[in-house]
């Protein structure tokens, strides 16, 4: 005999039973799975949403956004990456939207918000002729065929650029029409000169390539955009550990270390008891020993970078040797300082030597304004392929989308460096496609 319970009444005894709860969609009878065309639409709609939101970005004369994080930051800009990276999106064809333009980013570095709009516009059309009843596997299909006669097109209209390290001006107008969309286009000469010599400066002409590595970039609050500077070497947010340590060291050796100047704690569970003055003394006297020991070296080093702490004796006993220090520099800056000095990375001060060292001409102490800011330049590196651009900027919004600006800039001279082909902007390789297209397409028939 067969019971009939309600979904309520089965729930509840479910809790009862288990001590889960058993839950219940409400009104999940009303709710709708779409296929076929509706599907379709639907995913269409979601793209076009997308595309519309970018679409006023785009060109010279597109406007930018403003986007507010839940925690309140503002960012204002019109990078189609950051755009759709920073927007809360739920629908998973608009995730593959920020996808497209994520991997535009990753692999071209501009032109985020042209491949959304074209892509918008594109199922625009699919939606037109899904409506005329094409099967949506004959589109694709057609896609793909004018996919392959655009590229066709651009390879016969495409121009050879030659890239000329000494002869930079037909690089600086890229660099300039790069940037004439963006914030920083008042002083887009500037910046222009900037992004083409730090790409000139770690070029490597023979295997045509860029190492985006050795270009870092660092950003300070104050100032205008006009004080960004392009710096021969690397820069650190930091300042010397000790404000009597000197200002300048010329000629530096530099021990890069990622051990602390601090003594070894012990590393069992036991607790140590100090019960006397004689204990007390031991134990002092172990430190100060354990920090002569750190402290002196016979490697040639004048300056100490260390990325962990410093015990405040051990800070005074290296301002009493004469021997700058600078600590907590982060693990990154680490890495790209040992590749522009030349230096060795040195977990424990037992390997340090001599020939671990790093060697730059002139490591200084910059200073910005009334509010004290310190940074440390280290210039004339022995790799003097490492550089760095210093942005500046009237508050954070203004210094980070001058770094987003400039980052398009390099992309596209790097682009260049590794292949020397361009076409002319400004809606010009759309046309020529698309007439290229059209001309094929009366060509082709379906049966």
């Amino acid at each position: 005999m067969f019971i009939y319970i309600p979904d309520k009444i089965w729930g509840l005894w479910h809790l009862m039973k288990y001590g889960r709860p058993f839950i219940i969609i409400r009104d999940q009878d009303k709710k709708t799975r779409l296929t076929g065309i509706e599907a379709h639409k639907s995913h269409i709609l979601a793209a076009k949403s997308v595309a519309n939101v970018l679409k006023t970005s785009l060109g010279p004369k597109g406007l930018d956004k403003m986007l507010v994080s839940p925690d309140g930051d503002v960012t204002v800009t019109n990078d189609g990456a950051t755009i759709l990276k920073q927007m809360d999106v739920e629908h998973q064809i608009a995730k593959l939207m920020v996808q497209l333009s994520q991997s535009q980013d990753d692999e071209i570095g501009d032109g985020t918000t042209g491949v959304v709009v074209l892509a918008g516009a594109l199922l625009e059309h699919a939606e037109k002729l899904l409506d005329r009843g094409i099967h949506p596997i004959r589109i694709s299909d057609g896609y793909e065929m004018a996919a392959k006669v655009a590229c066709e097109n651009l390879e016969k209209i495409s121009q050879k650029f030659t890239v000329d390290p000494k002869n930079k001006e037909p690089l600086l107008k890229l660099a300039m029409t790069s940037l004439g969309s963006k914030i920083v286009n008042r002083c887009h000469k500037q910046m222009a000169e900037i992004a083409v010599d730090a790409i000139m400066s770690v070029a490597d002409f023979e295997r045509r390539d860029v190492d985006f590595e050795l270009i870092k970039m660092e950003g300070k609050v104050g100032g205008k955009l006009e004080d960004t500077m392009l710096v021969r070497g690397v820069i650190v947010d930091k300042d010397m550990s000790h404000p009597q340590m000197p200002k300048q060291v010329k000629d530096a050796k530099l021990a890069i270390l990622t051990c602390p100047f601090e003594p070894p704690k012990p590393k069992t569970k036991h607790g140590l008891e100090v019960k006397s003055v004689e204990d007390y003394k031991k134990l002092r006297d172990y430190e100060m020993n354990t920090f002569e020991t750190m402290v002196k070296q016979d490697t040639g080093a004048n300056l100490v970078i260390c990325q962990w702490g410093f015990d405040d004796e051990a800070n005074h006993l290296l301002l009493q040797k004469q021997l700058p220090a600078v600590r907590w520099v982060g693990g990154p800056e680490i890495e790209l300082i040992a590749i522009a000095t030349g230096g060795r990375i040195v977990p424990r001060f037992e390997e340090l030597t001599a020939d671990k060292l790093g060697s730059a001409g002139i490591v200084r102490e910059l200073q910005f304004g009334t509010t004290k800011d310190r940074m440390l330049v280290i210039e004339e590196c022995k790799n003097t392929r490492a550089v760095t651009i210093f942005v500046r900027g009237g508050n954070k919004m203004i210094v980070e989308e001058g770094k987003r600006s400039l980052h398009d800039a390099l992309c596209t001279i790097r682009n260049l460096v590794k292949d020397d082909r361009i076409v002319y902007g400004g809606g010009a390789p759309e046309i020529s496609c698309s007439l290229a297209v059209a001309e094929h397409a009366n060509k082709v028939s379906y049966k």
